[in-house]
């Protein structure tokens, strides 16, 4: 079906993908696997024929059998030609399904859009197709995600949303573009599944691209390792994963072993000093009648949750998607307001705090958000976005002074002194999140609130930055509420952990008990929908 022959594209005179070959047959998944930079995403965008205006093939021929008497190459047709086969013959899932919808648009009407564009039907019997799409995406109320915005959708929701897209025209063959990456595990486990679902039924070939080389072993029949632009391994999945050759797969490998396992050298003495203690901590959301002064179409996000945060430990905070767990950080920063209960920071209601105890206690708790770029401001330099609490928080008086400090924090999270005088564009994900570790430490915290920060990065990466986070807790003596869904990442940095479902905490211990010994059906569910993850 797709033939990829010595492909070489590079942006100026930088090459970032170096005469790789591959082939995919229909019916088959082919998995790329690698490390941001890689190249994994510009091949792909070649093949849709949607590289930036910057970038130049310089070698190569992609092969497309539309059917069984036309063959196309891919780099010599035209925008136009290239234009007519997206959707209908070659469809891509892209890894933002919020940054891919319209967010003024239902996405019935967009949905719709795509049905008749690619399919040609029209009226009743697009709309027909637009429901039938999305009862195959197993979607539990197709006419009300029909009429639903995106943001009223779950993140998981809105990728079958796109997945329906892509499957609006019928295409022979479909990119998946680190589709799960930010998808809890049991919704990842039920998009994997629906996508080799669809690969049987349609016969129809599929590129997966992903970092994960859990995801990627158990939804692949052959897969590509790539590093650097190169194709550096290649061969079937299982073989490549069980016995791989090249050291950087090793690499990979040993990688994401270490954090699917338990990290030994954290341990909680449970009679240390409460930083936190949060008690009956309930959260409500819905519209607030001006008149009775009482929420209409309620919905509770934190149901009567209790747990102590102490001081020197990791806490681990899971759950998937809607189970309350950003909702219990920001509530306990009062980013957001609770409706009832109480939340006592070293011993004392935080709402009961003065101006100048509030003022200390933002100083002292700082949260580390999922997206570092979203968190700078692109038009400082990391420098000035470095030394800007400092001087607000009144920590030193003079720029200089502040500067020295930063220069250190720098040094400190492993980046060059060169990083304090460029912009945040400049730097890898990775790279970023040590900048927002090393600004949230500018103001001497004594507690960090890690909301996904390592959910969208390379293995590698992740366990450098989890690396980085053990090394600063021993040096800085830090506590940290760590929250993710990312089951093996929990195991391998907390001492206990908070299992959440639907606002309500349903396990709560020592990290090795839960993982070992669950109790409940949904923790057992949660560990089991993990690829690679091991007791």
């Amino acid at each position: 079906m797709l033939s990829v022959e010595n492909l070489t594209v590079a942006f100026g005179n930088n090459e970032v993908v170096k005469g790789i070959s591959f082939h995919l047959n229909s019916g088959e998944i082919l998995g790329i696997v690698g490390e941001s930079g890689s190249g994994k995403s510009i091949s792909s965008l070649c093949i849709m024929g949607l590289l930036p205006n910057s970038a130049v093939v310089k070698s190569g021929s992609i092969l497309f059998t539309k059917d069984k008497s036309s063959k196309v190459d891919l780099i010599k047709i035209s925008n136009e030609e290239h234009r007519q086969l997206r959707g209908k013959d070659i469809a891509m899932i892209f890894q933002e399904p919020h940054t891919s919808l319209n967010p003024s648009m239902r996405c019935g009407e967009q949905l719709l859009e795509a049905v008749e564009l690619n399919s040609g039907l029209r009226g009743k019997s697009a709309e027909d197709r637009c429901m039938d799409l999305l009862a195959e995406m197993q979607l539990p109320d197709p006419k009300k995600i029909y009429s639903s915005y995106p943001h009223q959708l779950s993140g998981g929701q809105k990728q079958r949303v796109m997945i329906a897209f892509a499957l609006a025209g019928n295409p022979k063959l479909l990119i998946a573009d680190e589709p799960t990456t930010a998808l809890d595990v049991t919704v990842q486990k039920s998009i994997l599944a629906l996508l080799n679902d669809i690969r049987n039924r349609y016969q129809m070939g599929i590129i997966f691209i992903s970092h994960d080389l859990s995801v990627i072993e158990e939804v692949a029949d052959n897969v590509i390792v790539m590093k650097l632009g190169e194709i550096v391994e290649s061969g079937k999945a299982k073989e490549v994963f069980n016995s791989p050759s090249h050291p950087y797969t090793q690499a990979l490998i040993n990688f994401r072993k270490s954090l699917n396992s338990p990290n030994s050298s954290f341990s909680t003495d449970l009679a240390k000093p409460k930083i936190f203690s949060v008690n009956n901590l309930e959260v409500l959301y819905g519209k607030q009648n001006k008149f009775f002064k009482r929420l209409s179409n309620r919905f509770i996000a934190v149901n009567k949750v209790s747990f102590d945060l102490l001081e020197g430990e990791t806490l681990g905070l899971v759950g998937e998607s809607g189970s309350g767990k950003s909702t219990i950080g920001r509530s306990i920063l009062r980013l957001i307001k609770k409706n009832s209960g109480n939340i006592l920071y070293n011993g004392k209601p935080i709402e009961n705090f003065t101006r100048n105890e509030m003022l200390n206690f933002r100083r002292e708790v700082q949260l580390i958000f999922q997206d570092p770029y979203s968190s700078l401001n692109p038009r400082l330099t990391v420098g000035q976005a470095l030394m800007e609490p400092m001087l607000y928080h009144g920590l030193v008086n003079k720029t200089e002074e502040a500067k020295q400090i930063v220069l250190n924090l720098l040094d400190k999270v492993k980046l060059p002194e060169s990083s304090f005088y460029r912009y945040p564009h400049e730097f890898s994900g990775g790279q970023r999140q040590r900048i927002v570790i090393a600004r949230a430490l500018t103001l001497q915290p004594k507690v960090l609130i890690c909301d996904e920060i390592i959910s969208a990065l390379d293995v590698a990466i992740q366990a450098q930055i989890l690396e980085l986070l053990d090394e600063l807790k021993r040096d800085f003596n830090l506590t940290y509420l760590f929250i993710s869904h990312d089951l093996g990442v929990v195991r391998h940095i907390s001492d206990r952990v908070i299992v959440l479902q639907h606002g309500n905490i349903v396990e709560l211990g020592p990290v090795n008990e839960i993982f070992d010994r669950p109790q409940t059906d949904y923790t057992k569910n949660l560990i089991d929908s993990v690829p690679g993850l091991k007791s």
